[in-house]
């Protein structure tokens, strides 16, 4: 069962709100979060250009074991963003073009995984964003009696993501914004890209980021 939605939490992550936090890149979401959010570096898109925005659906399932992932593609709603834990065993292709598929077909936002997938040139047809350690052939099992849960907290390097939180990913990697924050947080990171349009006109025209930052 999807608690985040049953809760009403999703209704926090309108359409407006989603397309202010697809115009800014994520470090620059990073930097006006305080410095917080940021997954671990090693996760990136499997393929170039995969970007996202979307509410989390949190997922934690065993490790060399997709049942879990294969589940929460049916709890979630559309729009929505599975952020999967593995337990650790990140040397397995937990995702590839049939789930894509069945996750695209669904109008899921994306897949962010501690862990890394395979079809890795199919899941460039498909099209469906997902975020990942990379490629690796190695299968997995579907343990029916395996534990695992959705839409509980899960503990990413540093950040506990939590469901109904806002992740965005990009080339450069993934961010996580409480969900308690990110009005706060996008009013800074415009405020964050005012001031840096302000900084480069004033390169352009010569000045040094020591006098402009005051670093002599």
């Amino acid at each position: 069962m999807n608690e985040r939605l049953q809760s009403g939490e999703a209704a926090l992550l309108d359409a407006a709100l989603l397309e202010r936090a697809r115009a800014f890149d994520t470090a620059t979401l990073h930097e006006a979060s305080g410095k917080r959010g940021a997954l671990p570096s090693a996760i990136k898109p499997v393929v170039a250009g995969f970007k996202l925005a979307g509410p989390a659906v949190t997922v934690h399932g065993p490790g060399g074991d997709n049942l879990w992932l294969h589940r929460a593609i049916y709890a979630a709603q559309a729009g929505d963003v599975l952020v999967v834990h593995v337990s650790g065993a990140t040397e397995h292709g937990y995702w590839g073009e049939v789930m894509s598929t069945a996750a695209r077909a669904r109008q899921l936002g994306g897949l962010v995984i501690d862990g890394c997938v395979r079809d890795g040139a199919l899941l460039a047809e498909v099209g469906f964003p997902v975020f990942a350690r990379g490629l690796c052939i190695r299968g997995t099992g579907k343990d029916f009696d395996a534990h695992g849960f959705i839409n509980r907290p899960v503990l990413f390097g540093d950040v506990i993501v939590h469901a109904g939180d806002l992740v965005v990913g990009d080339a450069d990697g993934v961010v996580v914004l409480e969900r308690g924050t990110v009005h706060a947080t996008l009013d800074a990171a415009q405020q964050r890209a005012d001031a840096e349009q302000q900084i480069m006109a004033r390169l352009k025209q010569g000045e040094s980021t020591l006098d402009i930052y005051g670093w002599h």
